[in-house]
């Protein structure tokens, strides 16, 4: 059996992350995206940004 790896997807809008999560985790890649993008803009400084930006250099491409 093949072990599941975290990298970001080819569907994507900008970077692929999301969408790598919602296929790491098994989830619907849209509404990952919208759960992502309302937790960044309802959160003091933005979190969900910075940890964008850092899983963007971090994951690796499919």
């Amino acid at each position: 059996m093949e072990a599941k790896r975290l990298t970001r997807s080819k569907d994507h809008w900008i970077a692929g992350i999301c969408g790598g999560i919602a296929q790491y985790f098994g989830w619907d890649k849209e509404l990952t995206r919208i759960i992502w993008l309302l937790l960044t803009l309802f959160s003091a400084c933005f979190p969900g940004l910075i940890a964008y930006i850092v899983l963007w250099c971090l994951m690796p491409r499919e």
